[in-house]
């Protein structure tokens, strides 16, 4: 190769790796100025409030798919785990605030350790695993709540307060959304699990070649992804005052398509945390945008973000063939 194809090269190479980090702020960015000139009511702090707040659950989540699919995997449980740890944090919080909280995270991350080690030592594929979590955590929720007709209500005004409380104006979900985006992101670039998340997703058998725990990391990733969706149930339910069994429902496929709006690969091994954080917001955005509108539902939400999907994805094949071309 030439010193000219070289440069070439790499210069293709920086600009697709530009594009790949930056692009859904880039989008973001976007959107937020056509919100700003477009929307007066979007100019308002409240509403900017309510937007992040909006997002805070929606993060959680997708933090934890984040891990998931950077090892190539998939969970589709979340929704199921996000609607039980709802039911499960209200109905525990007439004992008070520590088990109103620790509660749904322990079914929950128990239900995200068995998705683990049947992923991870019998190698069954996770869309069937989690498939079989999102079921089975639907039905408990269901069997909890009387087929959905009980709804439990928050009686603990402790408890409560971490749904309704506010800091320096912003909600304490949203400070607790910040601080584990934070910890996620050092956990991804700082520490050796982070380093072996990476590897599984490039290459599961060369990470197992290089000494790369396997299936220890796979374990403890839907651990963390079952652990954060019970914990944004939980803290829904603090805010809303109660275990609505009828939420839940495609948050899974919001998460995964917040994680890959990001620039994150379904395949695995490449995307950031950061850029999660703005696929979520992308999405808050843009439903904040449909609700000023007025005449258009939430289900023009769904369509438009299905439409960023699939030009993400359709970009993302064809930064991949060019840095192949290469």
């Amino acid at each position: 190769m030439s010193a000219t194809d070289t440069a070439r090269s790499e210069r293709t190479d920086r600009i697709v790796g530009v594009v790949q980090r930056q692009g859904a702020f880039a989008v973001l960015v976007t959107v937020v100025v056509f919100a700003l000139a477009v929307f007066p009511d979007f100019r308002s702090l409240d509403n900017a409030g309510t937007i992040l707040v909006a997002a805070a659950p929606p993060m959680l989540i997708a933090l934890g798919m984040t891990f998931v699919i950077l090892t190539g995997g998939i969970d589709l449980s979340v929704g199921s785990l996000y609607v039980l740890g709802g039911v499960l944090a209200a109905w525990a919080s007439r004992y008070g605030l520590v088990a109103a909280v620790l509660v749904p995270l322990a079914v929950c991350a128990t239900i995200g350790l068995v998705n683990g080690l049947l992923i991870a030592y019998t190698r069954m594929a996770p869309f069937i695993v989690t498939l079989a979590a999102l079921l089975g955590a639907r039905g408990l929720m269901r069997a909890l709540s009387d087929e959905g007709s009980t709804t439990y209500v928050v009686q603990s005004d402790a408890f409560g307060t971490l749904g309704t409380g506010s800091l320096l104006g912003l909600g304490y979900q949203v400070w607790l959304a910040v601080v584990l985006v934070l910890i996620g992101m050092l956990v991804l670039a700082r520490t050796g699990f982070g380093q072996s998340v990476y590897a599984i997703g490039g290459s599961e058998d060369a990470s197992a070649l290089m000494g790369v725990g396997v299936r220890r990391t796979k374990v403890w990733v839907y651990v963390l992804s079952g652990l954060l969706a019970g914990l944004a149930g939980a803290i829904n339910a603090a805010k809303l005052g109660s275990g609505v069994t009828v939420l839940g429902a495609g948050m899974e496929l919001d998460a995964i398509a917040a994680v890959v709006i990001g620039g994150t690969l379904l395949t695995g091994g490449a995307g950031s945390i950061a850029g999660t954080v703005a696929g979520v917001l992308l999405l808050g955005v843009i439903q904040n945008m449909i609700n000023q509108v007025g005449d258009l539902n939430s289900n023009w939400q769904q369509v438009i973000s299905g439409v960023f999907l699939a030009v993400v994805v359709v970009v993302q094949t064809v930064l991949d063939r060019l840095r192949r071309a290469s």
